[in-house]
Parts: C-alpha cells; sequence; structure tokens
C-alpha cells in the first residue's frame, strides 16, 4: 500500500514569565522567509534523529539563549492543514514556567530578536501562534488551582502578597486573600524566612519560600494540592 505523505513536524515553545504582576510570554521575531519580521512562539523543526524534548530545548537555547526547568507538553497542532504557508506542518506544542527575572534573552539561528510580551499586549503572531497561546493560557489557568506550578514564576524567596498577586494575576479575578494565605500556609509547604521584602511602605514584610522536597513528600503520601475559588 502506497501512503502520500510529505508532513513536517515542529515542535513550539509558550513560555511564561511573571513581573510586575504581568503574565509575560516569550515571543521571536523572524529572520526569515516570507514571515520574516513577524513575531512568533520559539520553535522549529524536528531533526530525524532528535527526540521531541531535545528539540525543543535545541531551540529554545538557539533561538532565545535559553534553558527551562519547567517543561510540559500541551497539546498536538494539525487538524489545520493550512496553519503552516510552506507545507503541512503539525507541531507539538510545550509550556515552560520560568522566573523571568533571571533570565538574559539572547536572539540567534533563525530569530532576529527575543522579547518578554505581556500576555494582554501581544502583537500580530504568525502561523496559528495564538491559538496555541490560548491553549496554553487556560492550561496554565486550570493547573494554578491543582498543581502549584506558580512557585517556578517567582524568585526562590517572595513576598506573600506576591503569590497573591499572582493567582489574581494569572486567573483574572480577585481572590479571598485572607482564606487564600491560611489554605496555602496549611499545606505547610510554604516556610517563611528570616529575611524581609524591599520595604516600599508600612512595615516591611517576611519573605516566604517554597519547600519542593516537603511538596513531593506529600504527594507521595497522598496530598493534594487544591485551591478551590469557586
Amino acid at each position: 500500500m502506497k501512503i502520500d505523505q510529505n508532513i513536517k513536524i515542529a515542535v513550539d515553545a509558550i513560555v511564561f514569565g511573571y513581573t510586575e504582576n504581568k503574565l509575560n510570554v516569550l515571543l521571536i521575531k523572524q529572520k526569515y522567509g516570507i514571515l520574516k519580521n513577524q513575531w512568533a512562539l520559539v520553535g522549529g523543526f524536528v531533526k530525524d534523529k532528535e527526540s521531541l524534548n531535545d528539540a525543543v530545548n535545541r531551540e529554545l537555547q538557539e533561538e532565545s539563549g535559553i534553558k527551562v526547568n519547567y517543561l510540559e507538553q500541551l497539546y498536538t497542532f494539525g487538524d489545520n492543514i493550512v496553519r503552516d504557508p510552506r507545507f503541512r506542518v503539525v507541531s507539538v506544542a510545550y509550556f515552560a514556567l520560568v522566573n523571568s527575572t533571571k533570565l538574559v534573552l539572547k536572539a540567534d539561528s533563525d530569530a532576529e530578536d527575543a522579547k518578554w510580551f505581556s500576555i494582554n499586549e501581544l502583537p500580530n503572531l504568525a502561523f496559528d501562534h495564538q491559538s496555541i497561546l490560548e491553549t496554553a493560557r487556560n492550561r496554565l489557568q486550570s493547573k494554578l488551582t491543582y498543581q502549584p506550578i506558580g512557585f517556578d514564576l517567582l524568585p526562590k524567596e517572595f513576598l506573600f502578597s506576591e503569590l497573591e498577586n499572582l493567582y489574581c494575576t494569572i486567573l483574572e479575578k480577585e481572590i479571598d486573600r485572607r482564606n487564600f494565605r491560611k489554605k496555602i500556609l496549611s499545606f505547610g509547604i510554604v516556610e517563611e524566612t528570616e529575611k524581609f521584602g524591599n520595604k516600599i511602605k508600612g512595615r516591611p514584610a517576611k519573605l516566604y519560600r517554597f519547600n519542593k522536597l516537603k511538596y513531593n513528600q506529600l504527594v507521595d503520601n497522598g496530598f493534594l494540592f487544591d485551591i478551590n475559588f469557586a
């Protein structure tokens, strides 16, 4: 049986960062081709002898100069057979969470520039990357309520108000801060340090840190992280 197939496989990375109460996404500007100078997600084609994970990590390094710790496969996009104007491409998308304040971007390879954009102030995106980004945003909002992934967006030591603001920003709604604080602290996975944050007004506040080792131990014993905002 002859199979008529000429499909290319690509990977795309939706990299989220968080600064100054804004959820940001990493974009690169296309350097070559018919989509030159258009902004897009980090990504590219998978090599013949390369795994998907290796491909997405290589593209992140080549196009933006970064490495990420949290990387999760999101979805496979290919139902739209003309999603790429050049040829048929199926893309496996990943989303990543980083503390963007510690990263230095460096565009290389086929990227003219690499830059953080607020999720609410995006340029027109190439291909179907707007749809991919919205899928990733929905996954992030959902997962934030049942896994402590928000800590990957914060510095290792943070003000508790910064954690509260992160949830408000990503979920796009105000939360009951008193109950939120009480519940998070009741889990025993967020620890108060002896350090204080920079004083802006009022009394200086203590810094906190996420104890990932304790969280993993609790999960092994059946613990479920659940933040219900209903």
